[in-house]
């Protein structure tokens, strides 16, 4: 197979993770007949041997996520990203039956000290019910001896900062900030392609036979970041029209970015800067064509473009559609 035949729009088979506070919403709103009776992830784009992505279109079905960074190098990923042995972010959609436990993550520096992986994180928020919360970020005036003094009292509720979640609305998590998703939401999560979570609280649950799940105070300690408490919100911001279709920023950092389309009529994207992109389809059904292949995405589905494509074409089917356009980190 020549490079030009491995060039195209990939899509992959989920991986689904059935945590304790997962729900039904994956497979009732995106049309799932494979999802587990409570499937808390749908990781969309992984490359980790807890959960791996595997090509389900074109000449590269069968192939992991894996093999195609190892196979394609910089034409998967991008000039930037040359000598890079793993693809840099993880694609996730989540579903909160119930809170998820109160974590943190190490960032950049920090990771050194635990020996865990950097992970930052946004989520943008699919849906949500109407008593749906947010808790990033803690109360202002919240000290490493006051965090400690409510880990041991069981009140550490009492200190996170608490934000309504809203369809539509992004929240940075950048590693060291304390964090939990709360019941009833359903997100679509992108960060770095990291597995390393620190709890510091689990709201007093046991599993099936009456364990807690282990938590991580002392870890969560030494990268909580004490200067960075106060949650970091934000809401879609428009963008010039382009014909009928209409984009937005929604997020743009070191590590990813984000941008949302709703399409009225066929799209073709640039890449430029040079690097992958993934679409999610967030609604509708579209067409998604490069290097002279087309791969039908419907909602929820998430496609990976590699950088060497250098162009692109979404097509809504019937009408119209929205998607959300992720760019990996710019170098």
């Amino acid at each position: 197979m020549n490079i030009s035949q491995s060039i195209y729009p990939y899509l992959f088979q989920p991986v689904y993770k059935d945590y304790i506070w997962g729900g039904d919403r994956i497979g009732k709103t995106f049309a799932r007949g494979d999802t587990p009776a409570r499937c808390a992830e749908s990781w969309e784009v992984a490359d980790r041997p807890e959960g791996m992505s595997i090509v389900t279109n074109g000449p590269l079905k069968g192939q992991s996520l894996q093999q195609l960074v190892q196979m394609l190098q910089t034409d998967l990923l991008g000039p930037q990203h040359e000598g890079c042995d793993r693809f840099p972010l993880l694609i996730k959609i989540i579903d909160a039956r119930e809170d998820l436990s109160v974590q943190v993550h190490p960032h950049d520096t920090t990771a050194q000290r635990t020996g865990g992986e950097p992970k930052t994180e946004m989520w943008y928020i699919l849906d949500a019910t109407a008593d749906a919360m947010i808790y990033a970020g803690m109360q202002p005036g919240v000290t490493p001896e006051s965090f400690q003094t409510a880990v041991q009292n069981g009140m550490v509720e009492r200190l996170l900062a608490k934000v309504p979640a809203k369809s539509g609305r992004t929240i940075f998590v950048p590693g060291g900030k304390v964090h939990a998703i709360g019941a009833g939401c359903l997100l679509l999560e992108i960060q770095q392609n990291s597995n390393t979570t620190y709890r510091v609280f689990d709201w007093n649950r046991v599993d099936a036979n009456g364990q807690s799940r282990e938590l991580h105070i002392e870890q969560a300690l030494q990268v909580i970041d004490w200067e960075r408490l106060k949650p970091e919100i934000s809401t879609p911001r428009p963008l010039p029209a382009d014909g009928n279709n209409h984009p937005y920023e929604i997020l743009t950092t070191p590590y990813f970015a984000a941008t949302g389309w709703n399409l009225q009529e066929p799209r073709s994207f640039e890449m430029n800067p040079a690097g992958f992109r993934i679409i999610f389809v967030a609604k509708g059904k579209v067409l998604i064509g490069a290097n002279g292949f087309v791969a039908a995405a419907t909602s929820g589905t998430s496609c990976l473009i590699p950088a060497a494509a250098k162009r692109f074409t979404v097509t809504p089917v019937e009408g119209k559609a929205s998607l959300v356009q992720i760019q990996g980190p710019a170098q």
